[in-house]
């Protein structure tokens, strides 16, 4: 999915992943536009994930204002897409 350069989410996950599935069905059925990062098909990208988060849990959502969360509930993510105005 693609979305205007200033309002872009990237998702670091993982499809064995039970949080990056939930948060990734979030988004699905909210309609955000984001760019999902498949750790599995991108090992190489875990190392970005690690660096954005400073541990090695996903998944890690990156926000257009560049705060992240890392293994959010889906309160954590829908609070911050109402205060960037997304929802």
């Amino acid at each position: 999915m693609t979305s205007t350069s200033d309002q872009t989410i990237t998702m670091f996950g993982a499809d064995w992943c039970r949080d990056c599935i939930r948060t990734k069905k979030q988004l699905d059925e909210l309609g955000i536009a984001y760019t999902y990062v498949d750790l599995v098909a991108d090992p190489a990208a875990a190392d970005v994930a690690r660096e954005i988060s400073g541990r090695t849990n996903i998944p890690v959502v990156v926000y257009p204002d560049a705060s992240h969360h890392v293994e959010p509930t889906n309160a954590d993510v829908e609070a911050k897409l109402r205060e960037l105005a997304l929802i």
